[in-house]
């Protein structure tokens, strides 16, 4: 009995020091990542956001970014800002319950509903009309856009998306765990953030893989706020629901009348880039697939001028995104960053998704 209850106190003990841990990372995080934008109240949530107004003489329409799963708005901000400030009206957004944004209190918790808050805010900012820009998990929200707000959708590109049911429908364990009532509190109150610290130069190295990982990018990107225990929880929570809303939605997606370009890479390691991005050309009327050899799971940083192109096509102009992907291709021939560590992503056999 006095050894059980020596290993209760120090299970009791230890629990401690890691949620201390985790306070006390949360604080140095929070500290060398602040907010960089505005804010707003949408629907009972605090939204953080970054709005550049249109100069005089803009050459396209307004655009709206939408990241992906375990990041925020910095991360597609930095490398396209450069590229299109000063040509059209830029929103970048935290997604709600990431970055600096609140998730609010039961409003955001499916992708509809993000996807509402995010036409709301554009409401808010006085954006009539704009090209969706959504990376990975951001896809699906972007499809969630289109279909339930195609009064505001100009044209949409994609870039390595989620969209479609997968095989299987698996997803990792710590996802299922922190999606858990109470356990996933726990875990993500006490492992999650020592554990991902430990992780997430290799993680963000086979995110990259095979293309080399910009200097600086954990930080200059802000990923460590994903670790803090509620936008942990909520990126756990979105991507447990995620496989029931692709199978759900992916058969609307004939619906959708915005001009489409998707971009992905063979070496994604990350999405099925053979179920998503082929899914969507052949199920958005007239979609665009510009597949790019060796290019990995982040063509907003590896390409951006590529993501550039896309967004000029879906505006209408009349840009070749084929020989501009040959380019990129000749640039990245010889990336091999992650060979031998990072596995490549096998595609399970069966027929994709249905259209």
């Amino acid at each position: 009995m006095n050894l059980i209850c020596a290993a209760l106190l120090f299970l009791i003990a230890f629990s401690f020091a890691l949620a201390g841990t985790t306070r006390t990372g949360v604080w140095l995080i929070e500290r060398r990542n602040p907010p960089v934008g505005a804010f707003a109240e949408i629907n009972g949530a605090r939204i953080h956001y970054v709005h550049i107004p249109a100069p005089t003489g803009a050459d396209l329409p307004p655009v709206v970014f939408i990241h992906g799963a375990s990041a925020n708005l910095r991360d597609q901000m930095l490398p396209l800002k450069p590229l299109l400030e000063g040509r059209a009206e830029l929103l970048f957004l935290d997604r709600p319950g990431f970055g600096w944004s609140e998730r609010g209190a039961g409003n955001n918790e499916t992708l509809a509903a993000q996807a509402d808050t995010i036409a709301a805010l554009m409401d808010r900012l006085g954006i009539e009309k704009a090209i969706i820009v959504g990376h990975s998990f951001g896809g699906a929200v972007t499809t969630a856009f289109a279909r339930t707000h195609p009064g505001k959708t100009l044209g949409l590109v994609f870039l390595t998306p989620v969209s479609h049911p997968w095989p299987g429908g698996a997803t990792a364990w710590y996802y299922k765990l922190t999606a858990t009532p109470i356990i996933g509190w726990l875990f993500s109150e006490t492992l999650a953030y020592p554990a991902g610290m430990l992780q997430i130069g290799d993680a963000t190295s086979c995110v990259f893989s095979p293309n080399k990982v910009p200097d600086g990018y954990v930080d200059d990107a802000s990923i460590p706020l994903v670790l803090r225990p509620g936008a942990f929880r909520a990126n756990a929570r979105d991507v447990a629901q995620l496989y029931n809303h692709v199978r759900a939605a992916s058969p609307g997606y004939r619906d959708i009348k915005a001009p489409t370009v998707v971009i992905s890479g063979d070496r994604d390691k990350v999405v099925y880039a053979t179920i998503h991005s082929v899914g969507l050309e052949r199920d958005i009327p007239g979609a665009e697939l510009v597949w790019v050899r060796n290019l990995g799971h982040k063509p907003d940083w590896i390409a951006p001028d590529l993501v550039v192109g896309a967004i000029e096509k879906a505006a209408g102009a009349p840009v070749d995104l084929q020989a501009m992907a040959m380019t990129v291709e000749s640039r990245i021939a010889g990336d091999k960053q992650g060979a031998g560590r990072c596995p490549e992503l096998k595609v399970p056999d069966a027929e994709l998704a249905p259209g």
